[in-house]
């Protein structure tokens, strides 16, 4: 099939963009490529200490025999029920490179933060950033340099990005992402929705609200939501980064270990397929296919800001005008809550990624001639593995999706729910600012109405209980960006914002901060660039502006006219705010992040 000529022309001009980037990126792989392996290079005394603990066989095989040596990075930890079943998969690892004649040790461990425990305190302050230490503390672990590939054990929000910008920094280590997969389904996502406004409105109690909460997330393994966390593992599939078909098979599948030891078997290599350096897979090619899945299964707009800065890590410069031009001709093949109420199991059980891959490339939406983990290409990441019939290798085996088995969660590409990805680029006096419709309803993509200002969610909470919302309004709430306070998720809006628009209201969200993959209905007009602290437009708007939000049109605007509006003061973010940011739970430590962090659409990079 012929790519698609969108796809081809922003290929093209990201390629032509990123030239001497990428150009010096390739040239710094290369040149550590070229050098003689670790073990042989280093001093004798570096060779003892990166190897003192290794059991005695391993490390006659991995300094006497020159085995290669893999290193593994994990992002394990037991309170987090993504990263749980990462306990145990170093030794299921370390095993299997043994029976292939090689060795592996975990190189360093990487925080993991979870979003959803933080959400709508001060830690959620820290969220953005720790991208950037998962990624230094990456980078940490691999600059032993004793490696000849790289195994990355995370899942979630920031972990998956900080663990691939850091690997982007060893571009020619061989490297694989294993994931764990997603918990099993337990309360619905929708009835879950439905018990959080009852409790915004004061219908129901505490009690209530944590049963339904304790029922929903309930077990090992990711949520069960397509937000940012199972977005990540989508787009590692169309980057072909993982083992093919491993994203969204439950922690404790039969075939879950298998694929595990996979995942060595690749990163070794096979007789007739030697992975290639992570640097090379990762090209302009592999970074558009990676944003035509996410618009194309309605994924996290969080991958606004961090393919961003992925992209930038291997030596590309994408920007949301790439988004926005792919969004238009990108059809969405799949409604997954919050776009739609199945979840990701059922996503999977439906056909999944492999499905949603098959399909885009048969259309021509995505690039077909890219480098993957596995010899058989892209194509090979639209299929389903199984466990082999016999004991008799190989251990697994890879079948056709066929059709989709539900055609309310994934469609074929020539009947999609929407000619059009759902991902709108809004411009204007506001500033540039991201939008996704996908799962709003037609009659609010425009929305026209006075606005009420808010320095905090605190305090919009506090107007929301107080009865002092319920009108046609915009809702803009300044200093959450980068430079504010670390531009928390404000999920939090999410339900009083809801409950506002179920009772007739046309209401909208405009702000500096995120709402992630799991925005729903109400339109919310999110990352505005330039944020309010770098001295941008929403530091000049007050209470009472009309604001027009048009989704269809891509406009964001103060209907202010043009003198007055340039004349108006540049609100200064309040000092007493800025100082409260920086204090408690360990805020502190993140303030040269908040103070040299690039804007939302140049990927909230503290690293530039």
């Amino acid at each position: 099939m012929k790519l698609n000529s969108t796809v081809e022309a922003v290929t093209q001009r990201i390629r032509s963009r990123s030239g001497p980037t990428r150009s010096a990126y390739l040239a710094q792989l290369d040149a550590a490529a070229q050098r003689t392996p670790g073990v042989q290079r280093l001093g004798c005394a570096n060779v003892a200490h990166a190897f003192a603990a290794l059991p005695g066989n391993d490390k006659l095989r991995v300094v006497e025999q020159r085995a290669p040596n893999m290193g593994i990075v994990t992002a394990y930890n037991d309170m987090l029920s993504a990263h749980a079943p990462y306990q145990h998969y170093p030794d299921l690892i370390k095993a299997e490179a043994r029976r292939l004649g090689a060795t592996a040790q975990v190189a360093g461990g990487v925080p993991a933060m979870c979003d959803g425990v933080t959400q709508g305190t001060p830690g959620m302050e820290l969220s953005l950033f720790s991208r950037d230490v998962i990624a230094m503390a990456t980078a940490v672990a691999l600059s032993h340099d004793v490696f000849a590939g790289a195994l990355m054990l995370g899942v979630c929000d920031k972990i998956v990005p900080g663990l691939l910008i850091g690997a982007l920094q060893f571009g020619h280590l061989p490297t694989v992402f294993v994931p764990a997969g997603p918990m099993t389904s337990g309360l619905s996502n929708g009835e879950k929705s439905k018990v959080r406004e009852q409790a915004a409105q004061g219908l129901i109690g505490r009690t209530e609200l944590l049963a339904a909460e304790s029922a929903a997330y309930h077990g090992q393994g990711t949520c069960t939501f397509y937000g940012t966390a199972n977005s990540n593992q989508m787009l590692l599939e169309a980057m072909g980064l993982h083992v093919p078909g491993s994203a969204f098979i439950n922690p404790g599948a039969a075939v879950r270990d298998e694929l595990t030891r996979e995942a060595v078997r690749t990163v070794l290599g096979t007789a007739d397929f030697k992975c290639p350096p992570i640097g090379r897979v990762v090209d302009e090619r592999c970074i558009v296919n990676a944003m035509v899945a996410l618009l194309a299964t309605g994924g996290s707009t969080n991958h606004l800001i961090h393919w961003v800065a992925v992209a930038r890590a291997a030596g590309i410069l994408i920007d949301w005008d790439d988004f926005s031009s792919l969004s238009d001709v990108v059809p969405l093949l799949a409604r997954v809550y919050p776009n739609g109420s199945a979840d990701v199991n059922q996503f999977q059980a439906a056909g999944g990624p492999g499905y949603v891959i098959r399909e885009l490339l048969d259309a021509g939406f995505m690039h077909a001639d890219v480098l993957t983990n596995r010899a058989g290409g892209l194509r090979d990441y639209t299929r389903l593995p199984s466990a082999a019939a016999t004991d008799a290798s190989p251990a697994l085996v890879w079948n056709d999706i066929g059709v989709s088995k539900d055609e309310a969660v994934v469609r074929p590409a020539s009947a999609p729910f929407s000619a059009s990805g759902g991902l709108k680029l809004l411009r204007g006096n506001l500033g540039r600012s991201v939008i996704k419709i996908s799962a709003v309803p037609d009659d609010a993509h425009v929305i026209e109405a006075p606005c009420r200002v808010f320095d905090s969610q605190e305090d919009l909470h506090k107007a929301f209980t107080a009865n002092e919302l319920n009108r046609d309004l915009i809702c803009v709430v300044r200093w959450q960006g980068p430079q504010a306070n670390g531009m928390p998720e404000l999920h939090k809006l999410t339900p009083p914002m809801a409950v506002l628009q179920g009772r007739g209201f046309k209401v909208a969200l405009v702000t500096d901060g995120r709402m992630s993959g799991a925005s729903g209905r109400v339109p919310a007009a999110i990352h505005v660039s330039p944020e309010a602290a770098a001295g941008g437009p929403l530091a000049k708007v007050r209470d009472g502006d009309v604001i027009r939000l048009d989704a269809n049109r891509g406009e964001l605007q103060v209907l202010v006219a043009d003198a007055p509006w340039a004349a108006r003061e540049v609100l200064s973010m309040p000092e007493a705010l800025r100082v409260a940011n920086g204090i408690g739970m360990g805020r502190g430590l993140f303030a040269n992040m908040r103070l040299n962090a690039s804007s939302a659409e140049q990927g909230a990079c503290s690293w530039l």
